[in-house]
């Protein structure tokens, strides 16, 4: 049997699918439609067998549903701005639009020796500004219609690329790219108002049902909508801090609270912006990630203010108050109540600064004198050794009891004052 002259039969065939536009996709409304997209690569100057791999998969895919009759869109265009490419041309030491358009055009003679289904005259790039035209007129309508908004906020950021990045490139606390210690660093930042949203959003994942179940988990997780309350603690210390905001998803755990927490950017820290041993633990706290891992694994750290708290349900109960690097300003007013028994990075905390531990749920089976020892409880049960809320099944009926009770102290407080 001749072997396959894949050189001559691909240039062949090639030719003339280029000269009769065999792929150009046209307007035919009597057709049913199909889309084909892969993903854009970055023009990195050569292909690879991933690349291979995955444009050969659209390409079989395209290729069917052209079969079948329909009339099919297979474009391919460029994942090209950003900071990798002027990386790539500085090292080079190259004009990064060179640099990119020479990746690019190389990367596309090697796709297309694979000989794809790809309607070339449909090529985009996103360093383009025929391209990225049409992304600053759509961020306008944003803007206009109220749904970004700017401000500072803490990111992740990499000291040698020089650039910030996504939760997802922080590997281990390190750059993904430069492989760098990443650090907290506070820039003024735009964000989409997707608060807006987020009970349509939640409505919309529970009619998926083909979905994963650990994928809409991590949809609801990056939605970010809590249901809980805001408590108002009152301080003690200084007669210019009153009382200190605090949103809470657990104030049914308020009888295990042992210390108040606060981001180092809270306004309190203004009344020691002139103490030396602060600002030092404020820059000590900037080498720690924005992550969840970053701050999940990383060393917890505090520094104790001259305040005390009041406990709300027990105005018996004062605590410290401390600032403390996992607390972040842009989460719960920048405050948290640490109840060590029955979170991990509270307990971390507390072991650490010998602070009260005291259980306040107890897994259902259990006896009421069951305690946590070497490490937090956060499951369900039932509350113990909290007076009034003992009994209450946690958290079906103790989140709306104790936030009921919460509002009730505070009505009749403001009735008091009047």
């Amino acid at each position: 049997m001749e072997r396959y002259n894949f050189k001559s039969i691909e240039e062949k065939w090639q030719k003339i699918w280029h000269e009769n536009k065999t792929f150009s996709v046209q307007v035919d409304k009597s057709k049913k439609k199909f889309y084909c997209l892969e993903m854009f690569p970055y023009p990195s100057g050569k292909i690879h067998m991933g690349h291979v791999r995955n444009y050969t998969i659209g390409d079989v895919l395209a290729r069917y549903k052209s079969l079948l009759g329909f009339n099919v869109l297979h474009p391919m265009g460029w994942d090209s701005f950003g900071m990798p490419a002027e990386n790539a041309a500085k090292q080079n030491k190259l004009d990064p639009k060179d640099w990119t358009e020479s990746n690019i055009e190389k990367m596309k003679s090697q796709l297309k020796k694979l000989g794809l289904s790809i309607d070339w005259d449909r090529e985009i790039s996103t360093c383009s500004e025929d391209y990225y035209k049409h992304q600053q007129k759509f961020f306008l309508e944003l803007l206009k219609k109220k749904l970004v908004y700017r401000k500072e906020n803490y990111v992740n950021w990499d000291p040698i690329d020089e650039t910030v990045l996504a939760n997802e490139q922080v590997i281990d606390g390190r750059g993904w790219r430069s492989g760098a210690v990443v650090e907290r660093k506070k820039l003024s930042q735009w964000f989409f108002n997707i608060s807006k949203f987020s009970q349509e959003l939640l409505d919309g994942l529970e009619k998926l049902n083909n979905w994963p179940h650990k994928v809409k988990i991590m949809q609801k997780n990056w939605i970010g909508k809590s249901f809980g309350c805001e408590i108002n603690f009152e301080v003690e210390g200084s007669s210019e801090i009153n009382e200190i905001k605090c949103f809470t998803t657990r104030p049914d755990t308020l009888f295990g609270f042992s210390f108040l927490a606060l981001s180092v950017d809270h306004p309190v820290s203004k009344f020691y912006k002139n103490d030396n041993d602060f600002l030092k633990f404020k820059e000590d706290c900037s080498k720690t990630g924005t992550t969840e891992e970053a701050i999940a694994v990383g060393e917890k750290i505090g520094f104790k203010t001259n305040l005390s708290a009041i406990n709300p349900l027990n105005p018996e109960q004062k605590v410290p108050i401390y600032f403390a690097n996992f607390v972040l300003m842009d989460y719960g007013f920048g405050a948290v109540f640490g109840c060590p028994a029955h979170d991990q990075r509270d307990f971390d905390f507390a072991k650490k600064y010998g602070l009260e531990i005291k259980t306040v749920v107890k897994p259902t089976g259990e006896d009421k004198n069951y305690q946590v020892k070497n490490e937090a409880y956060s499951g369900d049960g039932v509350l113990i050794n909290s007076q009034f809320l003992d009994g209450l099944k946690v958290p079906d009926d103790s989140i709306i009891e104790t936030i009921k009770i919460l509002e009730e102290k505070k009505t009749r407080t403001k009735e008091n004052k009047f």
